[in-house]
């Protein structure tokens, strides 16, 4: 690629992007060490730059010091391994011979061969950070590569009280006191729950127009497109099961049974693949049985979507589902994904994190009905006779109260407060 057109692209993306509306992000980065962000399309990756950037700028970095690439710019791909060389070139030009640049190259797995050249600079001391949409950053054979020399963060969606922030409604758990300020709370999260949290739908009228546009490069850009599918029809069969199963185990062998009663035969090694795409891509996340045996751990898992804007996309009444989907989503935040389980042996939990010996139970409106309220409570009951001392939390749309099941402490916590409570809060 040409040098001197590259110099300019370089020079227009850094005057663009970083003059961007910035929300800082719940993430705690540390200045001396090389990241690599990944996650979702559009889910905030880039943000995080910027927010190191300006750290850098506050720091007292000059400008000119800062090299910043978005390879999803169509005037860059044509680029190969040999013309990342030239961007640190251009980068050392910049920045002055006292000088090391700092790099942040956005969106680098469109690039064939960057692991080499990434690893090299981070073997040369340079600080860098990149982002990638494909979870295949992630796998074994990458982490050889990088040689443990990036701290992977997986990003998310903005969370509840980073959305507050957005539409400039900033709250704590202790600021909502008043009956109004409660109601401005609530409206903002059933904005939140239905429509989702991609930084960008903020400003967007047109919400599920929006979402639509993510999903759809999603699906055909990450799914069907990189992986070279043809038959995408199976494919759709399988994500619309998944999303009516969420908050159910889901075996690969019943996806297969859907499939072929469909008339789309493929295969269950087929279908595994499939499922693997759409995990690759950051569309799902998966949870595993924590009392299940090993078999049943790998092929009967949970299936949730990264975003409950997404999920609504795919069912007509979906609110328990979306409910369910964003506990999900806020437990793989704070403790991570693999320390993130369902619990099904003769007894049915929905979610428990071991680390915190914690239980939860998600219910839409759980104490107005005598049946559901028996139905939860037992179950803490039999869960806590099967593993003492756990803390049980019944997270619900609205309904708040403390209950006393046989001497066992039930939290009957709504989910608005439950998102806004970060006490125990960590990064993946």
């Amino acid at each position: 690629m040409n040098r001197d057109i590259l110099k300019g692209i370089l020079l227009d993306q850094k005057e663009m992007y970083l003059n961007l509306p910035f929300v800082r992000r719940q993430y705690e980065l540390e200045k001396n060490v090389n990241y690599c962000f990944t996650g979702i399309r559009r889910t905030g990756k880039s943000y995080l730059m910027y927010q190191q950037i300006r750290e850098l700028l506050s720091d007292g970095i000059s400008f000119s010091q800062i090299v910043y690439v978005n390879f999803e710019d169509e005037r860059l791909l044509e680029m190969t391994s040999d013309d990342l060389n030239t961007i640190l070139e251009i980068g050392l030009e910049l920045s002055g011979a006292d000088h090391k640049p700092y790099l942040f190259l956005d969106e680098i797995q469109n690039v064939t061969g960057w692991e080499k050249f990434v690893r090299r600079l981070a073997d040369m001391k340079y600080r860098i950070s990149i982002t990638g949409s494909n979870s295949k950053m992630l796998s074994r054979e990458m982490a050889s590569t990088l040689g443990g020399r990036f701290v992977i963060v997986n990003v998310y969606p903005y969370s509840f009280p980073e959305y507050l922030v957005a539409i400039g409604k900033e709250k704590k758990q202790s600021d909502v006191l008043t009956t109004a300020e409660r109601a401005d709370v609530l409206a903002a999260y059933q904005q939140y729950v239905t429509y989702g949290a991609f930084p960008e739908l903020v400003d967007v009228v047109n919400k599920r127009t929006f979402l639509s546009s993510i999903y759809q490069t999603v699906y055909l850009g990450d799914i069907i497109i990189r992986n070279k599918i043809i038959n995408d029809f199976a494919v759709k069969l399988i994500l619309k099961k998944i999303a009516e199963s969420v908050s159910r185990p889901l075996s690969f062998s019943r996806l297969d049974n859907i499939v072929k009663s469909a008339g789309a035969s493929i295969g269950k090694q087929t279908v595994i693949n499939y499922v693997g795409y759409m995990k690759d891509s950051y569309l799902l996340f998966s949870l595993k049985n924590y009392a299940g045996k090993l078999v049943n751990k790998e092929t009967s898992p949970k299936y949730y979507f990264m975003d409950t804007g997404l999920l609504g996309l795919m069912l007509l009444d979906c609110q328990s589902a979306q409910l369910e989907n964003l506990v999900a989503i806020e437990l793989i935040r704070r403790y991570g994904v693999d320390n993130v389980f369902y619990f099904e042996n003769k007894i049915e939990m929905d979610f428990y994190v071991p680390s915190e010996n914690l239980a939860i139970q998600v219910s839409m409106q759980a104490l107005e009905n005598p049946d559901t309220r028996e139905r939860e409570t037992k179950a803490f009951v039999s869960f806590r006779n099967f593993i003492p001392d756990t803390r049980c939390i019944l997270i619900t749309n609205s309904e708040e109260e403390v209950l006393d099941c046989n001497g066992i402490k039930v939290e009957v916590v709504p989910v608005w407060k439950w998102l806004l409570n970060t006490e125990s809060k960590r990064g993946s």
